[in-house]
């Protein structure tokens, strides 16, 4: 979800109102997760930018998308300088295939809005080893967030509209995939089995979409109340399979434990747009947390710490 679109936003909100997702127990509300709730630190910043995409390479080293400028930044180690080194017009979600190239979502603008009907996003593919980057897929309704599976196949996600595309390894798009209001970010269970996804704008909350039957999504949480206005934003799951998540003005950063519990786990920046564990055993090494914003700033969330937990590759 993009603040800097609120106007968008609105009308996309206002546009999927009447759509409706799987109804899960009502949330409790939350509490804070065991051993958790400890201040953020700051790990990274670019100023003027506006993340929307975060991950980890096996060199623990973090790259951000900037939806202001269209560019992807590295950043080798928390605390360094962001290193750009690529742009791709309204850059978004970011996900690894299995050979260890860079997947970038692009379309990330205002046009999302429109994008099942025109189909305008697509994805890039960067080698970090070599800088060269590639068009990969076009056709899908957007790439606000993106998932590969082990065979290579990635989801792309649009979270002001409904449609959830498939691209097959080689760049086949189905485009129409899945039906879902309102998806955003994006990442499969270790198995494989199922896409999960946060509800932004429509019924706010979390689901899994069973990658076998993406026509019956379950919901894991419903928010209610003071949460309604919450905007789940990118997720991630940590080594229990557990979603984790931002709830984006607020900068909460929350796991849900069971369908309708779940637990803060501590507090980002205002505007928080995704999280991600790391990954390798040096920089942002894995079992870490961290999340990035729409103020350009990354954050480690101590109280995530999980050391089993690592970012999402297939």
């Amino acid at each position: 979800m993009n603040i800097l679109r609120a106007a968008a936003a609105t009308m996309a909100a206002s546009a999927l109102a009447a759509l409706t997702a799987a109804v899960a127990p009502a949330a409790q509300a939350a509490a804070i997760c065991p051993g958790a709730g400890q201040a953020s630190v700051r790990a990274g910043s670019v100023s003027g930018a506006a993340f929307e995409g975060l991950t980890v390479d096996p060199h623990g080293r973090a790259y951000v998308t900037d939806l202001s400028s269209g560019r992807v930044f590295r950043i080798d180690a928390p605390g360094a300088a962001a290193v750009p080194v690529a742009t791709v017009p309204g850059a978004g979600g970011l996900a690894w295939t299995p050979d260890g190239k860079l997947l970038i979502g692009y379309g990330s603008n205002p046009g999302v809005i429109v994008g099942d009907a025109v189909r305008a996003a697509g994805i890039d593919e960067f080698d970090p080893a070599t800088g060269a980057l590639t068009r990969y897929a076009a056709g899908v309704s957007a790439a606000s967030g993106l998932a590969v599976g082990h065979d290579g196949t990635a989801y792309a996600t649009n979270d002001f509209a409904t449609l959830v595309g498939r691209i097959r390894p080689g760049g086949a798009v189905q485009a129409d995939w899945s039906r879902f209001p309102s998806a955003n970010g994006a990442v499969l269970d270790r198995t494989g089995q199922f896409l999960y996804v946060s509800r932004t704008f429509s019924n706010p909350g979390v689901s899994r979409i069973p990658i076998g039957n993406p026509g019956a999504p379950q919901s894991l949480l419903d928010l209610t109340g003071p949460d309604l206005t919450a905007a789940p934003d990118g997720l991630t799951l940590d080594s229990q399979d557990r979603p984790v998540l931002p709830f984006n003005p607020s900068g909460r950063i929350v796991r849900v434990d069971a369908p309708g519990h779940y637990c803060e786990l501590g507090t980002a920046g205002p505007t928080t747009s995704v999280v991600s564990y790391g990954r390798g055993s040096t920089g942002f090494s894995a079992g870490r947390l961290f999340a990035a914003t729409f103020g350009g700033v990354v954050y480690e969330i101590p109280g995530g710490f999980d050391p089993h937990a690592t970012t999402a590759t297939p």
